[in-house]
């Protein structure tokens, strides 16, 4: 897992790569340095897995747009901006796009690393979630589909009544799906069951 420690550094300026790879490779990161967002875009599909440095300021392409064609391509990677203080504003709209924070330059070492230790620990949080969707998703498969129904509509918050109207049965046999699923599930409360049903994406759609 030491490539989840990588800090891709994107920036056009020879001065910066130079002095962010320094201070972090002194942190105990394992660093790679790019001079534009280009660059990294053509090696990205193979780049180590970690977290970016992206300057908003670029020739060719600017942060921004890194940022959305990376999200287009899937590449998870969190992203940290790095901004002059003209271009906070940009660095908000990146942030509403997904960035985990914005550093104005020259920034501080303690800004940096705490700036990259949040990428990381939302990169974690990413992938428990993921973890606990893909265990959800296989719990779920051993359902039938009518439990599959009667555990959605658990997981609207619907009462068994309203459940057994909607799938056209009686609120008695709700009951007995709700059992088997639970059991399935190899789980003993109703806050169980949602939280699975709820990481597989079961009820999201509803408010």
């Amino acid at each position: 897992m030491e490539d989840r420690r990588t800090v891709h550094v994107i920036d056009d300026e020879d001065a910066i790569r130079r002095s962010t790879s320094f201070l972090l490779k002194s942190a105990g990161y394992a660093v790679r340095t790019w001079a534009s967002g280009v660059d990294f875009l053509k090696a990205a599909r193979h780049a180590a897995d970690g977290c970016i440095l992206l300057d908003v300021r670029m020739p060719e392409m600017d942060g921004l747009e890194i940022q959305q064609i990376l999200a287009q391509r899937g590449v998870a990677m969190p992203v940290v901006v790095l901004t002059g203080h003209a271009d906070v504003g940009i660095a908000v709209r990146a942030m509403k796009a997904g960035a985990v924070d914005f550093l104005e330059k020259p920034f501080e070492r303690t800004a940096l690393l705490h700036a990259i230790q949040a990428a990381f620990a939302q990169a974690e949080d990413q992938d428990r979630k993921a973890a606990s969707a893909r265990e959800a998703a296989v719990a779920i498969a051993g359902l039938t589909a009518r439990e599959r129904d009667v555990l959605a509509g658990m997981a609207k918050g619907l009462p068994n009544k309203t459940i057994a109207y909607d799938l056209e049965i009686s609120a008695r046999t709700v009951e007995v799906y709700r059992a088997n699923l639970m059991a399935k599930l190899q789980v003993r409360s109703l806050s169980e069951a949602l939280r699975i049903a709820f990481s597989a994406g079961l009820g999201m759609d509803e408010n």
